[in-house]
């Protein structure tokens, strides 16, 4: 079922970039077709692109609806296809922004680009739910949902805790998905990894079912079908763009909320000034980023900040601060690591200093197979074959603190 979702999305999503040209003659505006969309949920609060609709079963359609209706208060979900081409710049602010102002009424807004399952949202007089609840509820839901799941699942169960009572907990599950944390103006939780790994993992996968289908008995020995790479790289650069945009809004988001921290003493400072050490860190990698490696290094700084920046929190109330998982050493998209640091040996032979790495169960599950785990590439190879500060420290896990690295200026070395 999710792989013909998966299949579906990316059929969807080809077929408008192969239809651009004909579109650019077109009269449609961003407004008209946030008015379609907004007269569809004025009938149904559902609304379903006709290029997902074969590929979500009714039962998921009616799961999403009857949790809607259960939260007492007006809903709207559109789950569609987003591309740079379309009439919202693939961006879904823009459809949350144009799209409340069609339909003009209260409730909770809320969008998922169908090739994702990370949901934005947006409310509109609607005192009834906290910027609080609504936030811990989508990450909570992006913790409980499955790695594959698809969009309606993961905003079926949003709405499930948003109906509960209270603000929802930190999920206990072992995590071996991308940390949901980064966003624009829906908040600042996020799939990372899906976003740019997902959509590769997408066009392999048709690949191969394409090439399975029309492989015959006299066609054994043909080339396998291959994506062609200007598609990979096209669908590589866009993920790189909205990992872009969303590390920085976080880096806005967690910047305003430390300036509004009140100063405080003891461990509470301590955690302050690393979470400010961090964030300002980020900052200047984020300006300084050339590639996928160095945004991620920023995204790795600010997932530091963030988690000193609630021990401050938790000190300044007098609750103990919640120790919490690097993000993955081969790969922070990965998400959390699980378990204990797995010690790693260098060319078959354990290292005269043992290393321990951080690492997500996927990880750790391919080096036991005796296999590479899937790192993040760098310029030749994984990117700890360069030599880079996030090769060094394999982003901040070994040796001395990443944002005192950076500030010393071992960025540019």
């Amino acid at each position: 079922m999710r792989t013909r979702f998966l299949l579906t999305c990316l059929a969807a999503a080809l077929t408008m970039m192969i239809a651009v040209p004909a579109q650019a003659g077109g009269t449609a505006t961003p407004a008209d077709r946030a008015r379609a969309i907004a007269t569809a949920l004025s009938k149904d609060g559902l609304y379903i692109d006709p290029a997902y609709r074969t590929a979500l079963p009714q039962k998921l359609r009616d799961d999403v609806k009857a949790k809607a209706r259960a939260l007492g208060y007006p809903t709207y979900t559109i789950i569609l296809p987003l591309t740079p081409s379309d009439e919202f710049e693939g961006k879904e602010s823009n459809v949350l922004t144009l799209v409340e102002d069609a339909l003009r009424k209260p409730g909770l807004y809320v969008v998922v680009n169908g090739g994702s399952r990370f949901p934005w949202y947006e409310t509109r007089e609607l005192p009834q739910v906290s910027e609080e609840k609504l936030r811990a509820s989508r990450s909570r839901a992006l913790d409980d949902t499955g790695y594959d799941a698809g969009p309606t699942e993961v905003v079926a169960r949003m709405y499930e805790l948003l109906a509960a009572p209270g603000i929802p907990k930190t999920s206990t599950r072992p995590q071996s998905k991308p940390p949901a944390r980064y966003s624009e103006e829906g908040g600042h939780g996020g799939i990372v990894a899906l976003s740019i790994v997902g959509g590769l993992i997408v066009l392999i996968g048709l690949g191969l079912v394409i090439g399975r289908i029309r492989r015959g008995p006299a066609a054994e020995r043909e080339k396998a079908f291959r994506i062609p790479p200007h598609v990979a790289a096209t669908v590589a650069s866009e993920r790189r763009r909205r990992l872009e945009r969303e590390t920085t809004a976080e880096l806005t988001t967690l910047g305003s909320q430390l300036a509004a921290l009140p100063s405080t003493d003891g461990p509470g400072l301590r955690h302050q000034q690393a979470a400010l050490d961090d964030h300002a860190a980020a900052g200047k990698v984020l300006d300084a980023s050339t590639d996928l490696v160095d945004l991620v290094g920023a995204m790795v700084l600010l997932d530091k900040g963030r988690r000193e920046y609630d021990a401050a929190v938790a000190a300044a109330s007098g609750r103990p601060a919640r120790v919490g998982q690097d993000l993955c050493a081969f790969n922070p998209l990965h998400g959390r690591a699980s378990g204990k640091p797995t010690q790693i040996a260098a060319d078959g032979s354990t290292m005269p200093v043992p290393l321990k790495l951080p690492l997500c169960t996927e990880c750790r599950q391919a080096l036991r197979r005796g296999q590479a785990p899937a790192s993040l590439p760098g310029n030749d190879g994984p990117y700890w074959y360069d030599d880079s500060l996030w090769a060094r420290t394999f982003y901040g896990t070994t040796g001395d603190d990443l944002a005192e690295s950076v500030s010393r200026g071992e960025l540019s070395k």
